[in-house]
């Protein structure tokens, strides 16, 4: 239990709070946090940064509103981007085609639809790294500079994801998108599956199968705070069906987590580890 004294906050987060010690009596005795206080409306970084972070915290709902205008700009230049094809091949068959011109242009708009997903496959990944807030593990408030990189990665993600990677899970086509997002991704990896966050942060090694509606992702919230931290599935490791893998996990080689499960932050599986 940790107590900010300035606010009168008292905190206890068992997932992300400070080693303890034990002594000759085994009473245990918790260490000093060096724990921000979540609920600040001031920042500690220095110059125009501070002054953005401060500015963030203190009207926190406009401010946010201001800072997702990139992400928002970036969604105007990938869908824009992805619907040239598109447009092309409509707009040529509705100027050049005269016999049974209803059904061509219905299906120049399917064929449409299917460029489009292509195009936004490999357009927003290039957006994606060309944004200049790289997500990194970290461990905040949610009204900070760092939490930006959190929502600009995942809502690109999200983009692909609810207007056509449902469409092509499981091909390698989502595998490669995944890659393309920076997971780190071995030989062999079956992903079935569209619910995954913040892919720069996880790995899956060589034979990975991730099963149907199982929930990946590098973070988790609690107690004010936002967590990002790298999950890991080793070599040969399944994700059964809907199972949820949290962030700071380890699944470790051949391991099988059961459908349905919920693996919480900092659990660590070995192989020949017995699930509960």
């Amino acid at each position: 239990m940790i107590k900010d004294k300035n606010s009168e906050i008292e905190e206890d987060i068992p997932h992300i709070g400070e080693p303890e010690s034990t002594d000759g009596d085994q009473k245990k005795t918790s260490t000093k946090s060096s724990r921000v206080n979540v609920h600040a409306t001031t920042s500690d970084l220095s110059g125009a940064a501070g002054i953005l972070e401060g500015f963030l915290r203190k009207f926190k709902g406009p401010a946010f509103a201001l800072a997702m205008l990139p992400i928002g700009l970036s969604y105007i230049v990938c869908l824009g981007l992805s619907l040239i094809p598109g447009y092309i091949l409509v707009e040529y068959v509705w100027n050049e085609v005269s016999v049974l011109r209803p059904l061509f242009i219905c299906l120049s708009l399917a064929c449409a639809y299917l460029l489009y997903g292509v195009s936004i496959i490999f357009i927003v990944p290039l957006v994606n790294k060309l944004m200049f807030l790289k997500l990194k593990p970290w461990r905040g408030g949610w009204y900070s500079l760092q939490s930006l990189p959190w929502y600009y990665h995942n809502a690109l993600v999200q983009l692909v994801r609810y207007t056509f990677l449902d469409l092509v899970t499981p091909t390698p086509i989502n595998v490669l998108f995944y890659k393309m997002m920076g997971m780190k991704i071995g030989k062999g990896v079956m992903i079935n599956t569209t619910n995954i966050s913040d892919p720069c942060l996880i790995t899956l090694e060589d034979n990975v199968t991730i099963g149907g509606s199982a929930t990946l992702f590098a973070h988790y919230a609690q107690g004010g705070y936002l967590v990002i931290a790298p999950t890991v599935i080793r070599k040969g490791a399944t994700i059964g069906l809907k199972a949820s893998i949290m962030g700071d996990v380890v699944v470790g080689e051949k391991v099988t987590v059961k459908p349905h499960s919920i693996l919480l932050p900092k659990t660590r599986i070995n192989k020949g580890d017995k699930q509960v």
